[in-house]
């Protein structure tokens, strides 16, 4: 019977088959030392001589990174090891060797990873992603489900654009124009007027010409729409939506989360009540004119300045320890440590670095920052820095937004969306609104967006035929991912990313 590493918690002291990849090997004279993946888990197998024979044990001397094995073999608890269990093999079956692995154990660039993603894909931090975005999915449907949503799926074909054409992938449809959809909204309304409260669940494009951090060209969007809801039942929903996902990740991934270094007490922060501001407060805010909590935007950055700065110093000091200590002489296995250590190290001062580069702009572009225009990146992450946990920020100037939002009564300058700011300088993840229900106010708006009113008379029709209050959101999922995973570029969300330049493998 085969068994996986995930299950070796069930069965320690017993004696269980696995079948995986050889993901590292070391070797000693009398022992061989494997970190087996299969798909579950990552356990080191001990292939012992006195246990397996001389025979079994030059066979796993021919084992290469990659090469996938049969492992026989008693569970033994290890604290120290990844899961806390390890294998100690009694058997061991070659599957086939793999020759010339292009990905090794150590510092690979950017693009060669990129590059080879089918292959990328295979190791730990990558596997422990694609866990967490696996998680966060079922996290999702589950939130919805449980709550009486149904899911409705929208086209990804499109004759129109719900927020312009500037950023949207132009194809054919048997002889007419035609778009890949950048949000499954506007049929969401449509759905949800027939079944009260749905959520759509699909890939979107977007094809702006932006190579950044935050931007993919093909992601997946997550659109729940609520008839009957205002923007305050809204926001109570993203806030419920958000502590539920996030809940369930950190209960179901530990592991993984070890894996990929994150502070889980950051994700803890979404079991408070998210603070909300408007548009015009969080301005002032940024500014520095009004503090929250005794914090004050602009010297709170300067504190962190300090702080980066300080780090750099301290973590240069242990680098030059490290290596006096390698340059006086050590075993191989104390070297190797030592300056594993050096160039993580090296790594966090890069980031640290770059840290004290952007401040001093982050810091002038807060102090100036104009009422009534849009956020930067930048001005998002000194926002969350300020509150230290995800911030809803609504009422937006109208002129920034799309055409569908509601105006604020008494105040056609603003419009009743919001936007959810995660924390660490993730920014939005989530954007929605309470929708437009006044016909002329929304065939006014279809007409100051330069949209052709033609293409939206059945988007009308929802006005026209019972028309009721109603609201929603979208949650990007790579968004998500990325803040939970705790992760530097969105690149690493998604198996295959398409973005900017970027259509293989």
């Amino acid at each position: 019977m085969q068994h996986s590493i995930r299950q070796f918690s069930k069965h320690e002291g017993e004696s269980v088959t696995i079948k995986g990849w050889i993901s590292n090997k070391r070797e000693s004279k009398t022992n061989i030392f494997l970190v087996v993946r299969d798909g579950s888990g990552f356990a080191q197998a001990i292939v012992s001589l006195d246990d397996v024979g001389e025979e079994q044990f030059e066979s796993a001397k021919r084992l290469t990174q990659e090469s996938s094995v049969e492992l026989t073999g008693k569970v033994i608890k290890d604290e120290r090891q990844i899961g806390g269990y390890e294998l100690h093999v009694e058997k061991l079956n070659i599957i086939h060797i793999s020759k010339d692995y292009p990905i090794s154990n150590k510092a690979h660039g950017v693009k060669f990873l990129a590059d080879n993603r089918h292959l990328w894909l295979r190791s730990r931090k990558q596997w422990a992603i694609m866990r967490c975005r696996n998680a966060i999915i079922m996290a999702i449907h589950d939130f919805f489900q449980s709550r009486g949503f149904v899911q409705m799926d929208s086209p990804l074909l499109t004759g129109s654009a719900c927020e312009g054409t500037t950023d949207l992938f132009e194809t054919e449809f048997f002889g007419k124009p035609a778009f890949l959809s950048q949000s499954g909204q506007l049929y969401a309304e449509a759905t949800a007027m027939a079944m009260g409260k749905v959520y759509t669940f699909g890939p979107t494009f977007r094809a702006e010409k932006s190579d950044t951090p935050r931007h993919l060209a093909e992601f997946w969007m997550i659109e729940p729409e609520m008839a009957f809801y205002n923007n305050e039942m809204n926001m109570d929903l993203i806030e419920s939506f958000t502590r539920h996902v996030v809940s369930q990740v950190v209960e179901k991934c530990q592991l993984e989360l070890n894996m990929l270094g994150r502070d889980i007490a950051m994700l803890e922060k979404v079991n408070q009540t998210f603070p909300r501001v408007t548009h015009s407060e969080a301005a002032k805010i940024l500014r520095g004119e009004v503090e929250v909590n005794g914090k004050n935007a602009i010297t709170v950055q300067e504190e962190d300045l300090a702080a980066a700065k300080k780090a750099i110093e301290e973590k240069q000091a242990k680098i030059e320890e490290n290596e006096a200590t390698i340059k006086g002489g050590v075993k191989k296995g104390k070297r190797n440590y030592l300056q594993n250590q050096i160039d993580q190290l090296k790594g966090e001062i890069k980031k640290l670095e770059e840290t004290c580069r952007n401040i001093p702009k982050w810091i002038e572009s807060a102090k100036n920052f104009p009422d009534g225009e849009d956020f930067g990146g930048s001005d998002e992450t000194v926002l969350t820095r300020v509150f230290d946990a995800p911030v809803m920020v609504y009422n937006w100037p109208t002129k920034i937004k799309a055409f569908y939002m509601k105006e604020v009564e008494g105040d056609p300058t603003h419009v009743k969306g919001v936007d959810l700011l995660a924390p660490e300088g993730y920014g939005e993840i989530v954007g929605g609104s309470e929708r437009e229900t006044d016909i002329d106010i929304l065939i006014r708006k279809i007409e100051e967006h330069e949209l052709p009113q033609e293409e939206f008379e059945w988007y009308l029709d929802l006005r026209r035929y019972g028309s009721v209050p109603h609201a929603g959101f979208g949650l990007g999922l790579e968004r998500m991912v990325r803040w939970i995973c705790g992760l530097d570029h969105m690149r690493e969300t998604i198996p295959f990313p398409r973005r900017y330049g970027r259509i293989l493998p």
